[in-house]
């Protein structure tokens, strides 16, 4: 006798969104910094990338806003474990950021204001991967959602898109940041569930 009922076709596929392991899907954008709201306002907003050899290449909001803008539409995941599925934004790609930026480095060492940093392969700012964000849903950018710009990398956890973004520095070798530092992964990628060191 056959172990399987005739008819029996397993369990049921799920037709909801395809989500990374362990995370649930919420409509709201929950609000998580790790400390005070930094208020910036856009006639003081400096975006510094410094080189490994120290040269600087700065762009004031008026150098921002007169780049070409990009609107993409992204899942955003954070290690806490929500997802957001297609959320949408306006900001500047990396790309076009570094396009004249001569350098050898691997790594970046992101820079907010307030304090935060994180770090990221270089490699995973470019190739139409990341952003400075200034507008999301349609508006400026909240300060609570990282205002007047953040730093969008929505193929890692959420903790890696840092919010009130002021620089990124180009290194030769790899330098945790604020989160990394405490014990989360160093890459962050949340189909493999990178969320702490070992993972």
């Amino acid at each position: 006798m056959g172990i399987v009922t005739p008819g029996f076709r397993g369990r049921p596929r799920s037709s909801g969104p395809k989500l990374p392991p362990g995370q649930y899907l919420t409509e709201d954008f929950p609000v998580l910094t790790a400390g005070p709201t930094p208020r910036v306002p856009v006639d003081r907003w400096e975006f510094v990338v410094t080189t490994e050899t120290g040269q600087q290449h700065r762009w004031s909001w008026a150098d921002l806003m007169a780049l070409p803008a990009e609107t993409p539409t992204v899942d955003i995941h954070c290690v806490t474990k929500w997802s957001k599925l297609g959320t949408d934004w306006v900001g500047v790609s990396l790309d076009t950021l570094l396009s004249d930026v001569e350098t050898a480095a691997d790594f970046a060492f992101v820079h907010s204001y307030g304090g935060y940093t994180t770090n990221l392969p270089l490699e995973d700012l470019l190739d139409g991967q990341s952003w400075i964000a200034y507008r999301y849903d349609g508006a400026d950018l909240a300060p609570e959602h990282g205002g007047p710009a953040r730093l969008l990398v929505p193929h890692l956890y959420f903790w890696k898109s840092a919010k009130w973004v002021r620089g990124i520095q180009l290194r030769l070798d790899d330098e945790p940041g604020f989160w990394e530092s405490a014990g989360y992964h160093d890459y962050g990628d949340p189909w493999r569930e990178q969320r702490y060191q070992g993972d």
